[in-house]
């Protein structure tokens, strides 16, 4: 019988906790639909609520994920000391890990706009759904990017009641960067995926992988651009932009050999990519908050 302290350690692992990458690449556009949405000013409660609610559905998305890829992580070199891949977490108690995870974000939203509650759902649908998608899409990491995105809608119906075109223009934009960014991530576990037969964008796009990761970025910062732009947007906003696709370029430098270490590194680094892109905003909202 193991431990309090083990158990818990168990759960950290299985929630990621430990790994705040994926919270980040979450995080992020979540954060840059709150901004436009507010315009630049969103209110700090809703701003909370949606930090924590982001904690709480990418540690329950990491629990769904690993329950469903169980049979498959002890195969994968990266993956293979995973709670449940070891059996140090039941499949039992990773549902309940999840539900309860999923039960405490729902409970978060309830003081927001009807509108918000109802978004929750497909959002809590693509959460849980995405893991099962590498048996059957070829491109899952396009269906990651809208769960990861999905909070930019959910911000502009917390903040304006509605969600204008606007929104699904940066969640469009999210997908793109999701593909970039996970692409990155698949050609790591390329060779192991291939053998136990899992799809991903890095088998699918083959030899064109990096091309197809260097456009990916380039159609989402340009849907950025836009986006920043129709919102009045200034000069430190453009100038964050380049700064990211200037990340991005050093990305291709990571990439280009296709080495399992700097690809691994590449996806790691796109935390700077949503960052500056939101800083940039958040800044260019505090200096010219009236815009162009």
């Amino acid at each position: 019988m193991s431990s309090i302290a083990e158990r818990l350690s168990h759960y950290e692992k299985l929630m990621r906790l430990d790994k705040p990458i994926g919270i980040l690449l979450l995080l992020w556009p979540t954060l840059w639909g709150l901004w436009i949405a507010g315009e630049g000013r969103p209110a700090g409660f809703v701003v909370a609520i949606f930090v924590m609610g982001t904690v709480l559905m990418r540690s329950a998305g990491c629990v769904i994920n690993d329950y469903a890829d169980r049979n498959f992580d002890g195969h994968v070199a990266r993956t293979k000391h995973r709670p449940m891949a070891t059996g140090a977490v039941s499949t039992k108690e990773a549902l309940l890990l999840a539900a309860g995870l999923s039960l405490v974000a729902f409970l978060l939203i309830l003081p927001l706009d009807p509108l918000v509650i109802w978004l929750s759902v497909p959002a809590l649908f693509l959460a849980g759904s995405y893991p099962f998608t590498k048996r059957f899409f070829a491109i899952p990491q396009a269906y990651l990017g809208i769960a990861f995105g999905f909070g930019i809608p959910m911000a502009f119906a917390a903040l304006q009641q509605s969600v204008p075109p606007v929104a699904w223009v940066m969640l469009i934009a999210n997908v793109f960067w999701a593909i970039a960014y996970d692409t990155e991530y698949a050609m790591v576990d390329r060779p192991d995926d291939v053998k136990i037969g899992i799809r991903t964008s890095a088998i699918t796009f083959g030899r064109f992988d990096v091309l197809a990761v260097m456009a990916c970025y380039g159609i989402a910062l340009g849907l950025m651009l836009a986006v920043g732009l129709q919102a009045g947007r200034g000069s430190i906003y453009v100038g964050g932009i380049l700064a990211a696709a200037g990340i991005a370029v050093y990305h291709y430098s990571l990439i280009r050999h296709r080495d399992r270490g700097q690809c691994f590194k590449a996806f790691l680094h796109n935390n700077w990519i949503g960052g500056t892109v939101f800083a940039a905003l958040a800044l260019d909202y505090l200096v010219n908050p009236a815009g162009a």
